[in-house]
């Protein structure tokens, strides 16, 4: 039998993996999903799920959900996506990573079919992620959405309760380009009869929203609608994690109601203990104050923006970088113009060149140097960073993963 790292090597080479390759990977059909089910003996059917959706916080959300639900006791799945540093980070139990050895077992005992019938990398770790809850017996298990929706591969579960977090205009030339259009996409995990809370809406989401809940005959909940308790926090750093709290709040709420409710209440505040969550305005240094920030996509970053106006410091470092596809123009005229950049791209096939963005950086009259790597460009901010300051990285959740395997940080 092959090692963990050579399954996982094997897994990232073998198959069409999006987070490498990018729309080549993108398979916009359930069929294959739902043949591969069928095959596995339908684990999706074996435990209760919350399915979570959305442009922006999605991932925060989820883990919120989660560690509630590990704080009120109980046994707990987590699937997200993309992994930080390992991949065994997009599934895990209480917490913790799906272990190495299960791994290993479903992809050598299945490999034939993932070849036979050109299953995606995303494909393989979903039914992955269900047969294991499924052996598991998890009480829930929280799935996020990889992309989009409706055509999804996690969209093969029928949940407890379906969950839209916001809509924004990111993945624009697969999902559409206008924030209606985005949101009738979103908006494919709605079931038959089955619950949807709505974190953020504007109008034209909330007029899709509604029309595909009452042809679903689905209960639709507006999580604003549902008070939080003044006394709720939680331990995830950042201003944009309130509307996030406030989602979970009202998803964790519908599935448990009042009973236990201080327990589960807790888990909000114990969100990065709990399911281990980086990333999401991650600090890492204290002098210089150093920030890890996933967000990759103008919605994200104008709470990026908001949140550094809340923020004391002498001078601003940023390091940047970014993956195609995004609209990076849309996003570096929201960037202050008062800070120094060290651009950089991250080590994957669908990074955005350096010289690319640094074309766009002069542009916009942005003070910057380039960098051939993200490790150089973070050194090169450490270095140049004085007591005071405040440094923050960010632009890809691909440049945050190379800073947190840097040994030390």
């Amino acid at each position: 039998m092959k090692s963990y790292e050579e399954i996982t090597q094997w897994l990232f080479t073998q198959v069409p993996v999006y987070q490498n390759q990018g729309m080549t990977a993108y398979k916009p059909d359930l069929q294959k999903m739902e043949d591969f089910v069928f095959y596995l003996g339908h684990p999706e059917k074996n435990f209760p799920s919350i399915h979570i959706a959305g442009t922006n916080g999605k991932g925060s959300t989820a883990h919120m959900v989660a560690s509630a639900l590990q704080s009120a006791g109980k046994k707990t799945g987590l699937y997200t996506s993309p992994h930080l540093v390992d991949f065994s980070e997009r599934i895990r139990l209480n917490g913790h990573t799906i272990p190495n050895s299960f791994v290993v077992e479903f992809v050598t005992s299945h490999c034939d079919y993932f070849l036979a019938y050109q299953l995606s990398f995303f494909e393989i770790t979903v039914g992955l992620a269900f047969a294991f809850f499924a052996k598991e017996a998890v009480d829930y298990a929280v799935i996020e959405v990889g992309l989009g929706g409706r055509l999804d591969a996690t969209n093969v579960i029928t949940p407890k309760v379906s969950v839209i977090t916001n809509i924004g205009l990111d993945h624009t030339h697969i999902l559409g380009s206008t924030l209606a259009e985005i949101a009738m996409e979103k908006a494919g995990i709605i079931k038959e009869k089955i619950p949807v809370i709505i974190g953020e809406y504007q109008q034209q989401t909330y007029s899709v929203f509604d029309a595909i809940a009452k042809e679903k005959k689905a209960p639709i909940y507006y999580a604003n609608t549902i008070p939080l308790p003044p006394e709720t926090v939680t331990d995830l750093k950042g201003a944009y994690q309130q509307k996030n709290l406030q989602t979970a709040h009202a998803v964790v709420q519908h599935l448990l109601g009042d009973s236990n409710k201080n327990s589960w209440m807790s888990g909000f505040d114990h969100v990065v203990k709990n399911t281990h969550l980086q990333g999401r305005w991650q600090q890492i240094a204290t002098n210089p104050k150093t920030i890890l920030e996933v967000s990759h996509n103008k919605a994200g970053f104008q709470y990026v923006i908001q949140q550094l106006n809340n923020e004391d410091y002498h001078q601003l470092h940023i390091v940047l970088g970014f993956v195609k596809e995004k609209a990076v123009a849309e996003i570096i005229e929201l960037l202050p113009a008062d800070a120094f950049y060290y651009l950089c791209a991250p080590a994957n096939p669908r990074a955005l060149p350096t010289p690319d963005l640094c074309k766009l950086a002069s542009h916009y009259s942005l003070n910057f140097s380039e960098h051939q790597s993200v490790a150089m460009a973070f050194a090169n901010a450490q270095k140049k960073a004085k007591q005071g300051d405040f440094l923050l990285v960010t632009g890809s959740t691909f440049i945050v993963a190379e800073i947190l395997q840097l040994k030390p940080l």
